[in-house]
């Protein structure tokens, strides 16, 4: 990038497993924090996601690829007093601790809040965890699949009762989780240069849960009902719904305001007489009606290609998108357009990969370099930390570090 990135300068120690807390620090190692990723010595277990949970074995790991971009390596044995020691070490010194461990581990190590908030008084400590900080489950085993998609409710809101839920992508909750995560401790970073202070900032996979479907929780809590999900045939409103198309291709009707888009809907299709069927003639009609109107929309998608009603569409003004697939999603002109994928060092060069969601002043954040082995920099941290290579030599023959 021409211009320095927004967190040049902060400092930031990222002791994290798997996604949620990792991918908060490969947030902020792409918008130019110098992050250090503190490792046990049999390493970050997610590095081994695909031969661990899928029994195979690839030359490279993509999802952790993603997560742990820009970031050093040091690999510590926090079981062991000396590994313990220059994790506070590193801690004393960074703007950012991010972790999501759980409470108690963190506490058996000496690292919880409480313990470091006098070590760093100016140190925004960001916990990420499963279901929060409080309460009798809060130390509770937990994966996004867990905490946001099956127990904050997020897998049953999208299919109709009796259904089976459907099945998360990796990483879904960890992503989002790990967006508000980076987001708060920027907003920390802001308020600590206001009053010069630190604090503690914590999100967890419930909340965000419960927080995407924000709308649902709070109508249950406003009116004590919920509207139960429902499949595309009851659609409440017919033309904010999915389509098929004659060649097997599917599109979606973006007409949320229903009365204002119905009449570029009737022009697309080039079906006058749907203003004035009495079924149809409005939204409170159309709803009343919305099976119907549904398998009569069926019939109409279906006799024309997924490009014909492109033109229609457009032409007509109507509001709509493609239902594409990652590989259609990933080939796509606006995709590309919109700056969804940076190029990444590797070993052997460069590898296009996905960008983190937000640009600075019109440009995408670009890795400033490749993800890390492990223990890659242990050395190279332990000596800006001011340690002399005997005392590196003694830390690595105690199995202190890595």
């Amino acid at each position: 990038m021409s211009q320095q990135k927004p967190l040049e300068g902060i400092r930031v120690v990222d002791l994290g497993f798997w996604i949620a807390g990792p991918a908060a620090g490969g947030i902020l190692a792409d918008w130019g924090a110098d992050v250090v990723k503190v490792e046990p010595p049999t390493g970050d277990p997610f590095r081994g996601v695909y031969l661990t949970g899928g029994g195979i074995e690839v030359p490279y790991n993509p999802p952790f690829e993603l997560d742990n971009r820009g970031k050093r390596s040091i690999g510590l044995n926090l079981l062991e007093a000396d590994g313990r020691k220059v994790a506070s070490e590193l801690i004393a010194k960074a703007d950012v601790f991010v972790t999501n461990l759980r409470a108690s581990a963190l506490a058996r190590a000496g690292l919880a809040w409480k313990d470091l908030q006098s070590l760093n008084p100016r140190l925004v400590y960001c916990h990420v965890s499963g279901y929060g900080l409080n309460g009798p489950e809060k130390d509770r085993p937990a994966y996004d699949i867990g905490a946001y998609w099956a127990r904050a409710g997020v897998a049953t809101s999208l299919v109709p009762p009796g259904e089976d839920p459907p099945q998360q992508r990796g990483g879904m909750g960890d992503h989002t989780t790990a967006l508000g995560a980076a987001g708060a401790i920027c907003a920390a970073l802001l308020s600590r240069e206001r009053t010069g202070a630190g604090q503690l900032v914590t999100t967890s996979l419930l909340r965000t849960g419960l927080y995407i479907l924000g709308w649902d929780v709070n109508t249950r809590l406003r009116f004590g009902r919920s509207e139960p999900p429902y499949d595309r045939s009851n659609a409440p409103n017919p033309i904010i719904n999915c389509y098929r198309c004659g060649d097997d291709r599917w599109l979606w009707l973006l007409g949320l305001q229903g009365d204002r888009h119905w009449p570029d809907l009737v022009d697309a299709v080039q079906r006058p007489d749907l203003l004035s069927d009495p079924r149809y003639v409005d939204l409170k009609n159309r709803r009343i009606n919305n099976t119907a109107c549904v398998r009569e929309l069926d019939a109409i998608f279906a006799s024309q290609t997924l490009a014909h009603w492109e033109r229609e569409l457009d032409r007509a003004g109507m509001w709509w998108a493609p239902v594409q697939n990652i590989i259609e999603a990933v080939a796509d002109e606006q995709v590309r357009a919109s700056g969804a994928f940076v190029d990444t060092p590797v070993a052997d060069g460069t590898a296009e990969m996905l960008a983190t969601p937000v640009d600075f002043a019109g440009e995408t954040p670009q890795p400033a370099s490749m993800t890390p082995e492990l223990g890659q920099h242990t050395e190279e941290v332990l000596l800006e930390l001011g340690y002399e290579w005997e005392n590196i030599a003694a830390l690595r023959e105690s199995g202190a570090i890595a």
